[in-house]
């Protein structure tokens, strides 16, 4: 199908740009909806904001979408919840489908596929609804020492993580984040380069490497306050090194079924020695977001990003 074509039917199209939801990264998730928006709308296309509720199947029914923009970080968007119900309605959607959501929302899942095909990604334990925490802390110290990463199983945005730098109040935060967020995955820590790359239909995008000015690690204040965070792109990799990131980060996005677009967050450790740690199905696409980011580097504009991730789901 030719450009052409595909503008004419994606302007034929009412498109919903479903943002918002109800998880801890509700605000990003607005943020990035408002751009996608108002990308749509300056490229010509008839396009409306949904900020989702939990009662979303009134909303997206009273608003007859045709097509559904999905950026809904977080539940219920990446887990895989709307996917399933636009399904149902038969209306089209960008981005990835049920199963690849699910999957990937869960980081033990994903550093389990990982492990099964060879991509390399930091030792870990599980501490699971039920579990005695400061026994699996204890075991987890004998395999991985310290520091450790310790992160809900299930969230984006690096919410909730913590940085376990000795023994001293480690079972005590874990259980914190537990209660919090429910199971919580134990990494070993990686010093290294801080590094992400995005999937843009089918293709790697270029490395960027992530320096926090203040902090140990990337958290969600180094992530979303502006200034926190210096980018190089390209990342300062050998060019084989950086070949061979994305080539897994390739791999990674085939091996989950994601579709559209997705980022892969990793470290390097000294410069040569790639970690992976998760698959973001809908990365944030503000104005400060990696993914834009790298797509600007690699001479994609904003606009033509949103139209090749929606070009995408129409095809």
């Amino acid at each position: 199908m030719s450009r052409s074509d595909i503008v004419r039917r994606l302007r034929k199209r009412k498109i919903g740009v479903l943002m918002g939801g109800w998880s801890s990264e509700r605000e990003i998730s607005l943020l990035s909806g408002q751009r996608v928006l108002n990308s749509l709308k300056g490229q010509g296309f008839q396009a409306v904001g949904i900020d989702i509720s939990r009662n979303f199947s009134d909303q997206i029914k009273r608003a007859k979408i045709d097509l559904a923009f999905v950026i809904l970080h977080g539940r219920p968007g990446e887990d895989g919840t709307i996917q399933g119900y636009l399904d149902l309605l038969g209306v089209p959607y960008t981005g990835s489908g049920v199963t690849a959501s699910a999957v990937c929302i869960d980081k033990v899942t994903t550093k389990m596929l990982f492990e099964r095909v060879g991509i390399p990604t930091p030792p870990y334990f599980v501490i699971e609804a039920g579990a005695d925490v400061a026994a699996v802390v204890a075991e987890a110290e004998k395999h991985l020492g310290y520091p450790m990463i310790a992160k809900p199983r299930a969230e984006g945005s690096s919410v909730g993580i913590e940085l376990l730098e000795g023994r001293r109040g480690a079972a005590e935060r874990c259980e914190r984040v537990r209660r919090g967020f429910g199971d919580i995955l134990l990494e070993q820590f990686i010093p290294g380069m801080i590094a992400t790359v995005g999937v843009l239909v089918e293709e790697p995008l270029p490395i960027l490497e992530l320096v926090p000015r203040q902090r140990a690690f990337y958290d969600y204040e180094a992530k979303y306050t502006r200034g926190e965070t210096e980018f190089v792109l390209p990342a300062r990799l050998d060019p084989k090194v950086a070949d061979k990131i994305k080539e897994l980060a390739l791999k990674a996005h085939k091996l989950m079924g994601c579709s559209g677009f997705s980022r892969i967050d990793l470290v390097v450790k000294q410069g040569k020695l790639p970690y992976f740690l998760e698959i973001n199905t809908l990365p944030g696409l503000t104005d400060i977001s990696d993914f834009p980011a790298e797509a600007e580097h690699a001479g994609i504009s904003y606009d033509e990003m949103i139209f090749r991730i929606l070009a995408d789901a129409l095809t």
